[in-house]
């Protein structure tokens, strides 16, 4: 495991633990580390909703496909971050959600009952990793709520400009990445792909922002 400390390092759910303690600790709670090809579906809707899963490298998106087999796209994930841990704390049955591997990837899984009940060593750090996880879970429906904020808007162009203006002032600029291709920018923006494209053509045209692949930028 020590391979994977400097990106453990930087996970919300180890916060504040020192090196050693948190070798002992990834025995002490079973940490397992598991390797997933490109589109491979990580978690998948339905399964038992149990482990905690922590990116050691790679990419994967949270998504969700509903009845008529629309699919929207909930978080993209890279290396350090946590998922699905609000569905195994709270002991839901199965998982509302899939969690698809983006690219090649490497994923840490921890069984969340061995987090949330302190083991018979009764470990100093135990404590503290529950502090983390609480923590990270206020972040993320903080994060839920932004997410709202896009959504809800009424046409694509508005959708759009809400979203690209909180990825802007996330990168402190006017300029900036994110971490969509265009279909699943339509998938995150719960719009039509078509309809999107066209939109973008529309506002590059009226001078309001400029877009090549990735990258964008609001004027």
């Amino acid at each position: 495991m020590k391979q994977y400390l400097p990106i453990l390092k930087k996970c919300p759910l180890f916060c504040d633990i020192a090196d050693e303690d948190l070798l002992r600790m990834l025995t002490c709670i079973g940490a397992k580390v598991s390797a997933f090809d490109k589109k491979f579906t990580i978690f998948a809707e339905g399964a038992p909703a149990v482990h905690i899963g922590i990116m050691l490298s790679g990419t994967a998106q949270v998504v969700q496909v509903d009845y008529y087999g629309n699919r929207s796209i909930l978080s993209n994930l890279t290396p350090s971050e946590v998922f699905a841990e609000a569905f195994a704390c709270a002991e839901v049955k199965t998982l509302p959600v899939s969690v698809i591997a983006g690219e090649p990837c490497e994923v840490m899984l921890i069984d969340c009952r061995h987090i949330l009940h302190t083991c018979e060593n009764h470990c100093g750090f135990h404590q503290r990793l529950i502090f983390n996880l609480m923590k990270d879970l206020a972040s993320k429906t903080i994060l839920f709520h932004q997410r709202i904020e896009v959504t809800s808007k009424r046409t694509t162009r508005e959708k759009l400009l809400t979203y690209l203006s909180m990825q802007a002032k996330k990168a402190g600029s006017q300029s900036f990445d994110i971490p969509f291709d265009r279909q699943e920018l339509a998938d995150y923006l719960e719009v039509d792909r078509s309809g999107l494209s066209s939109e973008l053509g529309k506002l590059q045209r009226e001078g309001i922002l400029e877009t090549h692949k990735h990258h964008f930028m609001l004027k």
